[in-house]
């Protein structure tokens, strides 16, 4: 049984300025830990900022921070911050992202995803450590680079990996890595992958979870998030890996031929309940946490909106938390 619960910041409903209350029901929760992701809302960094300073005891991470909508130096001082903020107690998770996110939204080229991710973690594995980089990697060159206030604790770098190369690079240069959009079931076939692990490596993964008895509304939330997910070629590649392609191919084809409604109605019910935890917050706990049992080190909730929280506001959304947390008496209503 892990004793890391980690939820996904920031929290939906309630603004950064707000957020001190929040991260502190998620201590009292039983939450160890924040993770912040990077899309198109907050940065990755700054509520993980507000979180060392406002709650000392939660670990940070991010998952993740992408690899191409930064420099690499800047993305390295960035780390060496909020690692100096946090001293100990910070992981930074980077990964590809996908095209839309990079390329589309960031004006930045989606070339060589793998080559980039093990260029920039090797980067940052030196810059870090306070060494000068003057390397000409295969897919950037860093002349002279040097941090003026590397971190006296390094922080550990995940990497987050969907298929074999990238799980394998992970198990053989990264300190751990972030999963994504699987099933509990999913987890031992992934980690297969992974090789022979060094001491400490760390396994975290996402999952989405929408705490709800309402089955029919968790489902329809499910499903957009499936067919917004994985139609994208990466996300669509690892789950015929993961052995989907017969379940899954009707809504490929439906949204290959621009049928968005179609294809969102094609994704099985057993699918959606794989993949997005539904049902009351303790059942939900409770199936976090065969993710655990399968090998997860750090299961990371990604809270999504439910019809309760969305009628009662942030004081539902702080009692949900108390009953998600491993320690689900320790916050009241």
């Amino acid at each position: 049984m892990t004793n890391r619960w980690g939820m996904t910041v920031p929290l939906g409903g309630i603004a950064l300025a707000q957020h001190d209350a929040a991260y502190a029901a998620l201590d009292r929760a039983g939450f160890t830990d924040v993770w912040s992701s990077e899309v198109a809302g907050t940065d990755a960094f700054t509520p993980l900022a507000l979180a060392a300073a406002w709650q000392p005891g939660l670990r940070l991470g991010t998952a993740i921070t992408p690899v191409f909508t930064r420099g690499p130096g800047l993305l390295a001082m960035s780390a060496a911050a909020l690692a100096e903020a946090a001293p100990g107690r910070f992981a930074l998770g980077i990964g590809a992202s996908s095209p839309v996110l990079v390329r589309d939204w960031n004006a930045v080229p989606f070339d060589e995803p793998f080559r980039r991710t093990r260029d920039v973690l090797r980067f940052l594995r030196a810059a870090l450590a306070g060494e000068t980089v003057d390397e000409a990697y295969d897919t950037f060159t860093v002349r002279r680079f040097t941090l003026e206030r590397p971190p006296a604790v390094p922080p550990p770098i995940l990497l987050a990996a969907l298929r074999p190369g990238m799980l394998r690079l992970a198990g053989a240069e990264a300190d751990g890595v972030i999963l994504n959009w699987l099933s509990a079931d999913d987890v031992p076939r992934a980690l297969a992958e992974l090789g022979e692990r060094r001491a400490g490596f760390e396994v975290a993964a996402r999952i989405f979870v929408c705490p709800t008895e309402d089955a029919a509304y968790a489902r329809a939330l499910g499903r957009r998030l499936i067919t917004s997910y994985l139609t994208v070629p990466a996300y669509a590649e690892f789950h015929r890996w993961l052995g989907r392609d017969e379940t899954l191919a009707p809504m490929w084809a439906a949204w290959a031929s621009g049928d968005r409604r179609g294809a969102s109605a094609a994704v099985p019910d057993e699918v959606v309940d794989a993949l997005v935890l539904h049902g009351s917050p303790e059942r939900c706990r409770a199936e976090v946490r065969r993710y655990a049992d399968n090998g997860v080190d750090v299961p990371i909730v990604a809270l999504l909106p439910t019809p309760e929280v969305t009628a009662g506001g942030a004081s539902e959304l702080l009692s949900l938390i108390a009953r998600l947390g491993t320690n689900p008496v320790g916050v009241s209503a």
